[in-house]
């Protein structure tokens, strides 16, 4: 792709964000797991794990996701708050990927501990600072979710840290989806978390789009990197920087698999 300036990137992704910020593209992205449910606490739940799964192929992504969702009677709050140890059994055969049944045991656990004290996950990722709230609250919610030395340790690898300097993507896919409130895909279910504080989720497609359209110059996705495109991407729309993961991530789908536009959402 050829530079643009920055009014003519602005122009661009601006475009493309209206484009692929559609309702067609729930159909085939993890987001369409937690879109079956209306209330709050069922999408913070299933959201947040089939986000924290979201990596590999999309199909099988939305298939675990779909399989969470029978293994918690299709209910995830009431089995989240009511199950017993026995009903945890029929989990310990949930593998995706490297996944594997103790870590389906400890997000139980948690789950079931914090919503026996607390009414909404938002309070787990909220901190109220002008300064690097995000970050704060990743690093927050990763030290609440871990609270007790009887974890195994193996399941820390599975919620990201800026502290490891990780971009810490499905975290951010997550809060992007309950934060931002344009009633086309995310859901805008927070209100405490300001839309204009979030990082968007910086895999590798999004990040080949950026380095292509001059957003990005360090080669690896790490913290460091998202940092130096929230800062390009704040330029362009300070109040809604998180917008132009759809097209940055929508440019980069197409780009990877060969596909025409009207081809992204079948």
């Amino acid at each position: 792709m050829a530079l643009l300036d920055k009014k003519q990137l602005k122009s661009f992704l601006d475009k493309k964000t209206k484009e692929y910020n559609h309702p067609r593209f729930i159909l085939n992205d993890p987001i369409s797991i937690p879109k079956k449910f209306s209330k709050l606490q069922d999408i913070e739940i299933i959201g947040l794990w089939t986000a924290l799964l979201s990596w590999g192929q999309r199909v099988s992504i939305i298939n675990s996701g779909n399989r969470l969702i029978e293994l918690m009677d299709g209910s995830p709050f009431d089995f989240v708050i009511n199950h017993t140890e026995k009903d945890r059994a029929r989990f310990l055969k949930f593998v995706h990927r490297t996944f594997q049944p103790i870590d389906a045991l400890v997000f139980l656990d948690f789950f079931q501990k914090y919503y026996q004290l607390n009414e909404s996950l938002e309070d787990a990722f909220y901190v109220d600072s002008n300064i690097d709230p995000i970050k704060k609250g990743l690093i927050q919610f990763k030290n609440i979710f871990f609270n007790s030395e009887l974890i195994p340790k193996r399941t820390q690898k599975h919620i990201a840290s800026p502290l490891k300097n990780s971009a810490c993507k499905r975290l951010n896919m997550f809060l992007r989806w309950m934060v931002r409130d344009d009633e086309i895909v995310d859901f805008g279910k927070w209100k405490k978390i300001n839309k204009k504080d979030l990082l968007v989720p910086l895999d590798v497609h999004v990040q080949r789009i950026a380095l292509s359209l001059g957003l990005l110059k360090r080669e690896k996705a790490d913290w460091k990197a998202l940092m130096e495109l929230m800062e390009n991407l704040r330029e362009l729309d300070p109040k809604d920087p998180g917008k132009y993961d759809y097209a940055l991530f929508g440019l980069g789908i197409l780009q990877n698999d060969g596909l025409g536009e009207d081809k992204m959402f079948v």
